[in-house]
């Protein structure tokens, strides 16, 4: 089927937004609540209906158990990874969102002399191969399209050895981002790190300090901004209690 041009009209529906004006008009809609799994306003959502099926924005969420279609242990086994992104493949769909979110700590090392090489090896095959694997899958056909919003979740941890694998594979992960971002710098195609910061979640645990829903206009902000910059990193922190609308204009700034 061939992409009319966003200002053609299908019969009873009136104009169907492009892509781009879809995620413009999300991203600055009046009052924008954001709470998992819908990140996108009601007022926008009700376009749909005036939206053809090959201009609608795709979202994948590859994240863990009913957050996506991976979970963290086929995320650990690169054939799985494959056979994941086969499926989708195989389904039709067209992904033009991914928010590669699937992450595994492993325990906490206070003889961190002792971390067992198992440690590095489950921590890069879940936070950094099956995430390269994935954009390698998935941004070739958003250059082809013309479009596109990767978000890799990274983390803020520092100086703390007893968590040097996780701390390890995260860095690696940030490195591949910011260079991979350079490939596709000033196109439509844009690739960015979220830092969520430690939240009450089962990996932060109940005495993490930020509430998971604080982190959202910062965790999603790199799918709304539309300024060609790739290789950022946002950190949930800055954008606490901000609309959509106010994180998409201070990331522009960043």
């Amino acid at each position: 089927m061939s992409r009319r041009a966003p200002s053609e009209k299908l019969a009873g529906t009136g104009p169907r937004p492009s892509r781009r004006e879809f995620l413009h008009a999300t991203a600055t809609a009046g009052a924008v609540g954001l709470a998992a799994p819908h990140l996108v306003p009601a007022a926008v959502l009700g376009r749909g209906r005036r939206t053809a099926a090959n201009e609608r924005i795709q979202i994948g969420l590859i994240g863990a158990g009913s957050m996506g279609r991976a979970n963290l242990r086929n995320c650990a086994r690169h054939e799985d990874v494959v056979g994941m992104l086969d499926e989708i493949e195989g389904r039709g769909t067209v992904v033009d969102i991914v928010c590669n979110n699937a992450g595994i700590q492993v325990p906490y090392r206070e003889d961190f002399w002792q971390t067992p090489v198992a440690d590095f090896d489950l921590c890069f095959r879940v936070n950094f191969t099956a995430v390269a694997t994935i954009c390698y899958h998935f941004m070739p056909k958003m250059i082809e399209r013309g479009f596109g919003r990767v978000i890799n979740t990274t983390s803020g941890i520092m100086e703390q050895p007893q968590q040097a694998a996780y701390s390890a594979s995260k860095a690696a992960l940030d490195k591949y981002t910011t260079d991979l971002g350079t490939a596709v710098e000033g196109s439509d195609l844009l690739i960015n790190l979220t830092d969520p910061g430690w939240l009450r979640t089962d990996m932060g645990g109940p005495n993490a300090p930020g509430a998971p829903e604080d982190s959202l206009p910062g965790v999603v902000v790199g799918a709304f901004v539309d300024d060609g910059k790739s290789g950022r990193w946002f950190s949930a922190a800055e954008f606490v209690g901000m609309s959509l609308e106010e994180a998409v204009k201070k990331a522009g700034t960043m």
